[in-house]
């Protein structure tokens, strides 16, 4: 499949349900742990994965999507806009915590070579009959995270489990976000590869803290996605696609000077602030998208209101 930059779907077509073998809770294939010693150690000895968008990009996020839903659609998630502001971050805090989940909140599409990374198959069964599950793992599986978390929201929306689906939701949020930085794509997630180290937290978590009043978001209304994991590595590839204007960003705003300081990020801004805010952005109308994708899913169910 050719990438197509920021690909959208319509929703020309009766909803359906979403395909399950290509999601993680279809994994039901059996491989052999054939993991040489030294992946094993690098798993342990590499920098931790590092979560820098913050709580403010987050709350960006949320009150944007909700703003990108139909009008069937939008007091569902508009009297549950604080529960998704307080949760969308429960991942990132408890993979802070401990490693269990952390391989599902990124990534490493560099590990698989260069773009379009034609050696990782999209379908999870494939990828963990190719690589085995250590090493894809080790390397990230948030595309798939995503059409999981997909199918979850489908499933709680469709049986009327209300507050499962609102948590669902918000965890949907969060991975959807993550998608969307840049530096939850790659090797050098924290800059140790190219001696920038911090930057994924100067990209994100700084910039929006600073600059985040002068945002423009304009997402896109949301639309039906046909495929979900499809979708989130189209997302992932997006994001891969700006992380060298980055780094490049973040090199020349330090020149001459001698720390990160105002001069540093105003510099760095305005070199970079229309990729964050585009991203933001975007993350707002896939975050959209992916709700009303369940809702659509799971029948288009009549919603409570409060």
């Amino acid at each position: 499949m050719r990438f197509n930059q920021h690909k959208r779907l319509k929703c020309s077509a009766p909803a359906k349900r979403v395909d399950r073998r290509n999601s993680r809770r279809s994994r039901q294939i059996s491989f052999r742990p054939t993991i040489a010693t030294f992946l094993v150690i690098s798993f342990f000895i590499l920098p931790a994965q590092s979560y820098a968008w913050g709580a403010n990009a987050d709350r960006l996020v949320v009150n944007s999507a909700i703003g990108t839903l139909p009008d069937e659609l939008r007091p569902f998630f508009e009297a549950r806009r604080q529960f998704l502001q307080q949760h969308i971050a429960d991942p990132d805090e408890a993979a802070a915590k401990s490693p269990t989940g952390r391989e599902n909140l990124f990534i490493r599409l560099d590990h698989y070579g260069q773009f379009p990374f034609s050696s990782l198959p999209r379908i999870y069964k494939d990828a963990l009959r190719k690589f085995g599950k250590r090493p894809l793992d080790s390397n990230g599986l948030l595309p798939w995270e995503i059409g999981v978390y997909s199918e979850k929201l489908t499933d709680a929306l469709h049986s009327g489990n209300w507050s499962e689906a609102q948590l669902d939701a918000a965890m949907l949020a969060s991975y959807v976000v993550a998608a969307h930085d840049p530096f939850r794509t790659t090797v050098n997630f924290d800059g140790h590869l190219s001696g920038q180290i911090g930057v994924e937290g100067r990209f994100g978590s700084q910039l929006v803290n600073r600059y985040s009043q002068f945002f423009y978001l304009h997402p896109n209304a949301a639309v039906f996605i046909s495929d979900p994991t499809d979708h989130a590595f189209e997302m992932c590839y997006t994001s891969h696609s700006w992380l060298e204007n980055v780094l490049l960003a973040d090199r020349r705003s330090r020149e001459g000077l001698q720390d990160y300081n105002d001069e540093f990020y105003d510099r760095f801004y305005g070199q970079v602030g229309a990729v964050l805010v585009r991203q933001i952005s975007d993350a707002a109308t896939d975050v959209g998208s992916y709700w009303l994708t369940a809702w659509e899913n799971a029948g288009r169910p009549p919603l409570p209101a409060q």
